[in-house]
């Protein structure tokens, strides 16, 4: 698991771009503003199916990376299965370490 990947959510949290919680990253979805979602991979199978399929229809990348602690921890937060980025430019810079990542 990369620590920049994290390091960068935790950058986008300080500056106030992560929806997180399943009800706020749809919302994101839906109205949007979400430009990246990631889902925790212990995440239940049914939250992964449901953003898989919301960002496919909103054309919303979409990654299922880390855990529910380290999600959670990288934002400042206790535990979180779902968030998603507003930021255009954090985002890509999101997507560029979770396709390395992909790719090793």
């Amino acid at each position: 698991m990369s620590d920049k990947t994290l390091g960068l959510l935790g950058l986008a949290a300080k500056a106030g771009r992560i929806q997180s919680g399943e009800f706020s990253t749809e919302k994101a979805v839906k109205q949007r503003k979400a430009f990246l979602v990631i889902v925790a991979s212990d995440a239940s199978d049914n939250t992964k199916k449901m953003f898989r399929n919301m960002c496919s229809y909103y054309r919303v990348p979409f990654y299922s990376y880390g855990t529910k602690e380290k999600l959670g921890h990288a934002i400042g937060r206790q535990f979180r299965a779902s968030l998603a980025c507003t930021e255009e430019h954090l985002a890509s810079a999101l997507i560029q370490q979770l396709e390395q990542i992909n790719q090793e």
